[in-house]
């Protein structure tokens, strides 16, 4: 399978809204409390299935995800690793929220890294600053030719027909009751956007 790294026209026709970046500096506390509590967020996700490996495999994934991610509870700091890029308004529908999407074009392209995800989820909060919330990994369809779907960590993307793009998201700083690996997330909402 071609995996080559190519900043695809498609990715790019994610329309980026806004380059800029004018929120607060001031870092937003993390909620992670289906971990703190002992109550592991559930794993399912679009068909994705496995045993008790899998689930400890991808919550693994998601500590990994916040440790290289932590920086970006700063939204300066996100933009200043390449985050920059306002690709979306906030994402809400009746099954939940996905937030402020801030990707990093340099990293969109054919090639799928666990540390490197391509886009930040940010909820905005009441008090006009950013949360962030999850991860979101994207391959263009222009970019990947492989018969298969691509995958990470045993988990295959799902298509995105609307974007031109292979997606999968990690729910990482925000417990989702509808799985960690799920599109939205009922427990975010696009109420303060502005």
């Amino acid at each position: 399978m071609k995996r080559t790294r190519i900043l695809a026209v498609a990715a790019i026709a994610i329309a980026p809204i806004s380059g800029c970046v004018d929120q607060p500096l001031e870092p937003v506390a993390p909620d992670v409390t289906a971990e703190r509590d002992g109550a592991p967020a559930p794993i399912a996700q679009h068909g994705n299935r496995g045993g008790n490996d899998h689930a400890a495999g991808v919550r693994k994934w998601a500590r990994e995800v916040r440790r290289v991610t932590r920086r970006f509870h700063r939204i300066d700091r996100a933009a200043s690793a390449g985050y920059d890029a306002r690709l979306t308004e906030c994402l809400e529908s009746p099954a939940g929220g996905m937030g402020l999407h801030y990707g990093n074009p340099t990293l969109i392209d054919g090639v799928v890294e666990e540390q490197a995800p391509e886009v930040l989820l940010y909820e905005p909060l009441p008090n006009g600053r950013l949360r962030l919330v999850a991860v979101e990994y994207v391959v263009p369809y222009t970019a990947w030719d492989g018969p298969q779907p691509p995958s990470l960590n045993g988990v295959s993307f799902h298509r995105n027909d609307g974007f031109g793009l292979w997606v999968l998201h990690l729910w990482a700083w925000k417990a989702n009751p509808s799985g960690i690996l799920a599109d939205w997330n009922p427990r975010v909402s696009c109420r303060f956007a502005d």
